[in-house]
């Protein structure tokens, strides 16, 4: 598959957040894009994708997603204290005139359409202000499920996950993690991103920190399972990862060490009965708990760990960032190594099992397209930074259909550009393609390296797109750019 930039809209803002989330609407050929540092979704005109011209604003204060459907805009907005309810608010595309707008749970970071447009599922990830205990008020997790009647509001539910307070300890043995400090399993629980099934009958909500997926019964705004991922074996064969930014450049290889794959985006496939998961992984990072260490930091178990002193060089595990959540004996030394994020793309069924993933691939990628920017970051290029700390991250997924084929497209958050899997054989996906829109030779903050920081990634059928040719829309955070892709 071929990808080729037609066209980009530049904010001019760099690592402001200014270009995240995307959405379309085919019968004004507008793309509404979140653009949090100003607080409003900005609307663009692709009629022409190789010149996309800002044609309105849509105020939006503490946007954080957006979504489109049949030519109504909602768009999910966190509260200007986060721990308060948010909103999500309604649009007309064609003038972006306000429609309706209703209260939803803490901090919806997340929403989408069911495929028929009758709902919006809204994932409100509640996280804390802090974990101090004079400020750390912890609001609980939930899922909206707001029911639309002619495209306005006819009623919302929310989905929330008190059924698990009190078994707690139940879910941690399952492999759930639930670890902030006093949370119960409610407070605890933090939904990142929903896909819908094809039926529209149920929801898939990612739950990011937790290493878990919810699945939600949209008829009865029931959260009815939570299914934990488990952990990535990085000593087997093809699932190695490089774990150093100190080892003088690009080394992938089997380390004990097991990755927590804790996915962000992800994105149910048309038939309905698999999902693929973007292993972006994440960390809690507050004022009076932070779960990152590095291994060097750590006593390892000299039972688990007979060489431990050779493992914690830094040119080999000692750089690598771990969550201080990892299991550990009695004395209190670490018998497993958990890092943050699986490094890849994985395909579930609606069991949330792992039936396939890309393992070190998309490492082994980057290392062959671009040997001397090997897991940079995405503000600064700077060869093998990221190494110690998830790699590419994955973030955002979407699928599409081209040619009768559905394909994944996924956004590499720090390295960037966008990887592309046939899905034909959902067991065993096949890499088809990779673009990077990114100039290496650039400066980030002058604005001169092209597009940085994948999030939001929105594909357009040929049936709906103004060239009659599939496209591609990517929100790029870092860069502040909304760049459209064409496919072939």
């Amino acid at each position: 598959m071929e990808l080729t930039l037609l066209g980009r809209y530049e904010s001019g803002s760099f690592d402001e957040a200014a270009a995240e989330i995307t959405a379309f609407d085919p019968a004004t050929a507008r793309v509404f894009t979140v653009n949090a540092e100003r607080g409003t979704v900005d609307v663009l005109d692709i009629a022409d994708p190789a010149n996309p011209v800002k044609v309105a604003e849509l105020a939006t204060p503490g946007a954080n997603s957006v979504a489109v459907h049949d030519g109504l805009v909602a768009v999910a907005q966190q509260a200007s204290d986060k721990t308060r309810p948010g909103t999500v608010s309604f649009f007309r595309a064609d003038d972006g005139a306000p429609v309706d707008s209703v209260t939803v749970g803490a901090l919806p970071d997340a929403l989408t359409f069911t495929p028929d447009g009758s709902r919006v599922v809204v994932a409100n990830e509640g996280e804390p202000a802090s974990y101090c205990e004079e400020d750390g008020y912890d609001p609980e997790g939930s899922v909206s499920v707001i029911t639309l009647h002619e495209g306005r509001v006819e009623g919302v539910r929310t989905a929330d996950f008190r059924a698990w307070n009190g078994s707690e300890d139940r879910l941690r043995r399952d492999g759930v993690r639930i670890y902030g400090p006093g949370a119960s399993a409610a407070q605890d629980l933090e939904p990142e991103y929903p896909t819908v099934s094809p039926d529209g009958r149920l929801a898939y909500v990612t739950l990011q920190e937790n290493n878990a997926i919810a699945v939600v019964n949209l008829a009865q705004a029931r959260v009815t399972r939570i299914e934990p991922l488990g952990t990535k074996d990085h000593s087997r064969r093809g699932n190695g990862l490089d774990p150093s930014d100190e080892d003088g450049g690009t080394h992938i290889g089997r380390w004990p060490v097991r990755g927590l794959y804790q996915p962000d985006g992800i994105a149910a496939f048309s038939r309905g009965d698999y999902l693929i998961t973007a292993n972006e992984g994440d960390a809690r990072d507050w004022d009076c708990y932070a779960e990152e260490v590095r291994v060097a930091d750590v006593e390892l178990s000299p039972r688990a760990f007979r060489d431990a002193d050779e493992l914690q060089r830094p040119e080999a595990l000692g750089r690598l960032t771990i969550t201080e959540t990892s299991p550990r004996d009695r004395q209190g030394r670490y018998t497993e190594l958990h890092a943050l994020g699986g490094r890849s793309l994985s395909v579930l069924d609606t069991r949330g099992r792992v039936v396939w993933d890309s393992g070190d691939e998309l490492e082994r990628l980057i290392a062959e397209r671009f040997p001397d920017d090997f897991n940079t970051d995405n503000t600064e290029n700077a060869p093998d930074s990221r190494s110690d700390n998830k790699g590419p991250e994955p973030e955002g997924v979407t699928v599409g259909r081209v040619a009768g084929t559905e394909y994944a497209f996924a956004g590499l958050e720090r390295v960037g550009g966008v990887v592309v899997h046939d899905l034909s054989n959902p067991r065993h996906p096949e890499l088809a393609g990779y673009v990077n829109s990114r100039d290496f030779a650039g400066d980030p903050e002058a604005g001169t390296a092209g597009d940085l920081g994948p999030e939001g990634l929105t594909f357009i059928r040929a049936q709906d797109s103004p060239t009659d040719k599939p496209l591609l829309v990517v929100g790029f955070e870092t860069s502040g750019t909304t760049a459209i892709y064409e496919i072939a």
